[in-house]
C-alpha cells in the first residue's frame, strides 16, 4: 500500500510543513523539543513530547538520540523521495506513539519502538509506522504497535530484529519484507500474520535464524 500518498496528498502535507510551529532548543540541556516542523540542520537530542506532531526537514543530523512520546506522530522522509536525509545517532526510542515514519536515515543506536495510541487520530486521521529504506546500526524493535498500518520495508540491519504483537487495523498491515538484517529475526503474536501485501517486495536476507510469524518470510 502507498502510505503516505494514499493517505495524504503531498500538498497537504506541505502545508502542514507550512503552517507548524517551529521546534524549540533549549541551550541548556541540548535538548531541541520539535512541536511541528524540524528544520534541516544539526542537533543534539530531540524530544517530541506527548501528543505533538514533528514534521521534519531533511537534511538533518541528530547526535543525541530522538525520542518520540505518547500520542505523538513523527514524519521523516518519503519512500517516493529518495535519497540521504541524515544520520541519527544515539538511537530511535519511542512509546506509545501514534506514528513513526522514518525513511532514508542511518540510524546508528537503534530502533526501539514500543506500544502505540490507537488507529485513529492524529494529523492524517489514522496512524501508522514506516520504518522504510534505512541504514540501521544496533538492531531493531518494535512491539505492541496498535495503529492503523506498519512496515519494515527495504532496511539495511545490522544487528537482530524482533517485530511482536503488533495489532493492525489494515488486512494489508504488518507488511516485512525486503531487509537485509545481518542478526536473527523474530516474529509473533502480530495480527494481521506478517506479510508482503502489495508492497511487491521481496523474501528477507537474514544471516541468523528467522522465527515464529516470519519462518518463511
Amino acid at each position: 500500500m502507498k502510505r503516505l500518498s494514499r493517505f495524504l496528498p503531498v500538498a497537504g502535507l506541505s502545508a502542514l510543513l507550512l503552517v507548524g510551529v517551529p521546534a524549540l532548543a533549549n541551550a541548556k540541556s541540548n535538548t531541541t523539543t520539535c512541536t511541528g516542523v524540524l528544520a534541516s540542520g544539526a542537533y543534539k537530542k530531540v524530544d517530541v513530547p506527548a501528543g505533538a506532531d514533528c514534521f521534519v526537514q531533511t537534511p538533518v543530523t541528530i547526535q543525541g538520540g530522538l525520542f518520540i512520546g505518547e500520542g505523538a506522530t513523527f514524519v521523516l522522509g518519503d519512500e517516493e523521495q529518495p535519497g540521504d536525509n541524515g544520520t541519527i545517532s544515539g538511537g530511535v526510542h519511542a512509546t506509545n506513539a501514534a506514528s513513526v515514519q522514518i525513511h532514508f536515515m542511518t540510524i546508528n543506536g537503534g530502533v526501539d519502538v514500543r506500544g502505540g495510541s490507537g488507529p485513529f487520530g492524529g494529523p492524517f486521521g489514522i496512524t501508522w509506522n514506516a520504518i522504510e529504506d534505512n541504514q540501521i546500526n544496533g538492531g531493531a524493535v518494535v512491539e505492541g504497535y496498535n495503529g492503523f498500518w506498519f512496515g519494515f520495508i527495504r532496511n539495511h540491519v545490522n544487528g537482530s530484529v524482533s517485530l511482536n504483537d503488533n495489532v493492525l487495523v489494515d488486512p494489508d498491515g504488518n507488511e516485512y519484507v525486503t531487509n537485509v538484517i545481518h542478526g536473527s529475526l523474530r516474529c509473533g503474536d502480530n495480527s494481521p500474520a506478517p506479510q508482503i501485501g502489495d508492497s511487491q517486495g521481496s523474501p528477507n536476507q537474514v544471516t541468523g535464524a528467522k522465527t515464529g510469524q516470519c519462518a518463511g518470510l
